[in-house]
């Protein structure tokens, strides 16, 4: 089974925000995102509102109950009260938890779940209380203890960080090792019963190594990559090369 692609429109939110002007518009490259086959959409709405706005919420959980009820809307964030409450607005399918510092530029490491397990048994259980499935940044590390503490969260998934993988887009030697660390977190993760997601850094070229390597990967989240593929290829055509990356027949 084909790994699903979750379109994150952060990067598209960033450069309108660029001026004071309401182009590009995020929900219509969403809406293209998932005429040409996308299973959902993405968004990783940070205190600052410096990409997307908490006001784009509204209109995405809209655009996909109208337009596209068979899609999924994912929230990523720092479970803040903020962002909880963001989250209980919107009602998304699934909400990715990550361990971010507001100031970072974008998330750069997955979570100790050994030294946060309090925080995230209680923010899992209030989402899911809620009817949303939780999903939870991990570094790909190898590590038993990593994989057995995120299980004990209560968590349904885990999204393994994929940069350093993308990282090594010129060191294939590097890529080798960086795979089969992500398939060693992978294998534990799917022998806990968690499922396992996959975002950060991930290309046309580097995805189908990680599908191979994982087939049971259940879904990819991609918006840097896939923007900058978009300036070339258009939106349609673009989610269609990934679906076809990640294992789709197009």
């Amino acid at each position: 089974m084909a790994a699903k692609l979750s379109v994150n429109l952060n990067a598209i939110a960033m450069l309108r925000n660029r001026r004071d002007l309401p182009w590009p518009d995020v929900g219509h490259y969403g809406r293209l995102a998932l005429q040409a086959g996308a299973y959902g959409l993405t968004v990783h709405p940070r205190p600052d509102q410096r990409h997307i706005r908490f006001s784009d919420l509204p209109l995405l959980r809209a655009l996909i109950d109208d337009e596209f009820p068979q899609a999924e809307f994912n929230i990523e964030g720092y479970p803040t009260e903020e962002f909880m409450a963001l989250c209980e607005a919107a009602e998304p399918e699934q909400v990715t938890l990550v361990p971010d510092h507001p100031s970072q530029a974008t998330s750069d490491h997955g979570w100790d779940f050994v030294a946060h397990q309090e925080l995230l048994k209680r923010v899992v259980g209030r989402l899911k209380a809620k009817g949303m499935r939780v999903s939870l940044f991990a570094d790909g590390d190898g590590k038993e203890e990593s994989a057995v503490a995120a299980h004990t969260t209560g968590a349904d998934r885990i999204e393994l960080y994929t940069g350093p993988y993308g990282g090594c887009y010129d060191a294939p030697d590097k890529a080798a090792h960086e795979i089969e660390q992500l398939g060693k977190t992978a294998d534990m993760a799917k022998e806990l019963g968690l499922g396992v997601n996959g975002g950060h850094d991930l290309t046309v070229s580097n995805l189908p190594a990680l599908v191979k390597r994982i087939p049971y990967l259940a879904e990819v989240s991609i918006g840097h990559g896939l923007t900058a593929d978009a300036l070339e290829f258009g939106m349609g055509e673009t989610v269609r090369r990934f679906r076809r990356a990640c294992g789709e027949t197009v």
